[in-house]
């Protein structure tokens, strides 16, 4: 995975926080496979830093919407697939810093390994620059899939969004295409390929199964479709 250490800056380039204090991106990116100095503790304040902004965020965009609404649009938010593709977009698993059997594993392709990660670097940046960091950089984050949420889909998979976007514009439906598998037995990584053909445009995405790999896929389709609108 090349020297991480060195190559940190890239990633703290992409989260858009000057950190003081460095040592705590290293922390959130180990995970509990190396000793006792890892990520779960920064994990924890993350999560409730992750919920409370995307809570903010949602309280302001939809002022009409009842508690348990903006509570399923949240959920979708900040569910860990969400967390995953992020870090994904931020390559957080190249800078990942693993005990010797996750590496072996993968580990650093996990969906929960990612997504922990990223909860992580949210309880670092909070350490290092207060809510007032927080708030600056983490909505950015998560600014694509704000602008496309709203409560009629909250509910809905992304791969049934990704249909109804395409019904909505008389365009044929995506196929889903299976294009590498890795890993062991039991902890098998799939890659998919969603190819909207009337778009000329295929979207990857990764998955500890076939349908979350799907998923991710169509999500990604979503994303991009929604920013060329």
């Amino acid at each position: 995975m090349g020297n991480k250490k060195t190559t940190h800056h890239l990633l703290i380039q992409k989260l858009g926080h000057e950190f003081n204090d460095p040592s705590l991106v290293d922390l959130a990116l180990s995970h509990r496979s190396v000793g006792a100095k890892n990520n779960e503790r920064l994990e924890f304040l993350g999560d409730s830093i992750v919920n409370f902004l995307m809570a903010e965020a949602l309280f302001q965009k939809f002022p009409e919407c009842r508690e348990g609404e903006l509570s399923q649009m949240r959920a979708q938010l900040v569910k860990g697939e969400t967390l995953a593709e992020i870090a994904k977009e931020f390559s957080v698993g190249e800078h990942l810093n693993l005990g010797p059997g996750e590496l072996k594993s993968g580990g650093y392709r996990r969906e929960s390994i990612l997504a922990d990660a990223v909860e992580a670097l949210i309880g670092a940046i909070y350490l290092d620059g207060g809510m007032a960091a927080c708030n600056e950089h983490v909505p950015r984050w998560f600014e694509s899939r704000l602008d496309l949420i709203s409560p009629r889909n909250s509910n809905k998979d992304a791969k049934t969004r990704l249909q109804e976007w395409l019904q909505a514009r008389k365009m044929p439906l995506p196929q889903y295409v299976l294009i590498n598998t890795s890993g062991s037995d039991h902890q098998q990584q799939f890659t998919i390929e969603c190819d909207i053909h009337h778009l000329q445009q295929r979207f990857t995405g990764d998955g500890s199964s076939r349908r979350v790999a799907e998923q991710a896929a169509a999500e990604e389709a979503l994303t991009a479709l929604h920013q060329s609108e």
